[in-house]
């Protein structure tokens, strides 16, 4: 274990390393000058611009200065953003809560409707209901998120009038973002009717959630319900069913722990595209998460906001990827042994 530990750490560390030097490297690659790009900031004159020469080492080699950039990193010192004059720091933690609270609430919604789906459609393979579930993942994983969370909006927000069409949250609550996710900063907070700031709450969620969820949703269900089939034609199922043992045991005993095995590995893959289709989500319902951050920072040309935005969501993802698959390890230990003896 201690092993295992050591070497994802290592490949959490220096996957991080690539990362910073790609986002130090975005400093020379965007247009303009190198400076600006840096610091966001305009120098007034030739005296300012040495100032800040020196201060960010732009005088001095290549390397001490991503030793700089690095430094200022580790120690919180994210810059700030060229349009809005605040701190990077304190932006993307705002931004970024958001976005994983999205995130998070449409991979329950694919956790514990599509995984029971796509057992059911394992188990009843090639039946009537088999055939409607898959068709009906198949249509789903088929609609680009963007246009079938505009069709979401149309029905549900400016037909029907049952949901908000953007935000987060009516203005007329006014929540301190203590830790960034609203459900639970309403709970914090006081002076208010929690329980109505709850229901509007949900009733901002529910539309951007199911716009990604279901998406996700459809792709576990296909996931699932091969993984199942596949199992089922294993020759141990054949054996217990030889054995006499009921259906219900075959799948308790059997099926549903060695058919959920295959699905986690898999599970990296979806929370990668999840983020995806979230920050596209947010652009869409004026979500104010790292996605739509990340959109104005490229229309007002925010290159200081752009390089550490990328860095955040990128160690988001690489972080969610490194868990995935080191609790996959953990529960499954016949996969390190078949790597070795692969090897």
């Amino acid at each position: 274990m201690i092993r295992i530990l050591s070497r994802y750490s290592i490949l959490f560390i220096l996957t991080l390393l690539v990362l910073a030097i790609l986002s130090f490297a975005l400093a020379y690659l965007f247009p303009g000058d190198v400076l600006q790009n840096l610091t966001g900031i305009v120098p007034a004159n030739e005296i300012q611009r040495e100032a800040l020469m020196r201060q960010y080492r732009l005088d001095q080699p290549i390397v001490f200065q991503f030793v700089h950039y690095l430094g200022n990193l580790l120690q919180g010192d994210w810059g700030y953003s060229s349009a809005s004059g605040l701190s990077l720091r304190e932006e993307i933690g705002i931004a970024l809560p958001a976005t994983i609270e999205l995130s998070t609430y449409a991979i329950l919604m694919a956790m514990f409707i599509g995984i029971p789906l796509g057992y059911y459609a394992g188990i009843r393979s090639y039946s009537t209901s088999d055939h409607a579930i898959n068709a009906l993942s198949i249509t789903t994983y088929s609609i680009p998120v963007y246009w079938f969370a505009l069709i979401l909006i149309l029905i549900f927000s400016l037909n029907l009038e049952v949901a908000p069409i953007s935000g987060r949250i009516s203005l007329l609550f006014d929540i301190e973002p203590v830790t960034g996710f609203i459900l639970i900063d309403i709970l914090l907070a006081e002076g208010i009717d929690r329980g109505v700031a709850l229901r509007d709450a949900f009733s901002h969620l529910v539309i951007p959630t199911f716009a990604i969820g279901a998406i996700t949703t459809a792709s576990m269900v296909r996931i699932t319900r091969r993984s199942v089939i596949d199992v089922k034609h294993r020759a141990y199922i054949a054996a217990a069913r030889s054995r006499g043992l009921s259906g219900w045991r075959i799948f308790s005993q059997h099926v549903l722990r060695n058919a959920l095995l295959p699905i986690l590995p898999l599970m990296v893959i979806q929370i990668t595209t999840l983020i995806t289709n979230a920050m596209i989500v947010e652009t869409l319902f004026s979500w104010p998460g790292i996605g739509s951050w990340l959109i104005q920072a490229i229309y007002q040309r925010d290159y200081p906001a752009l390089r550490v935005g990328m860095l955040a969501v990128s160690t988001l993802v690489i972080s969610l990827t490194i868990l995935i698959d080191l609790f996959n390890r953990i529960i499954d230990p016949s996969r390190e042994k078949y790597e070795r003896a692969s090897v």
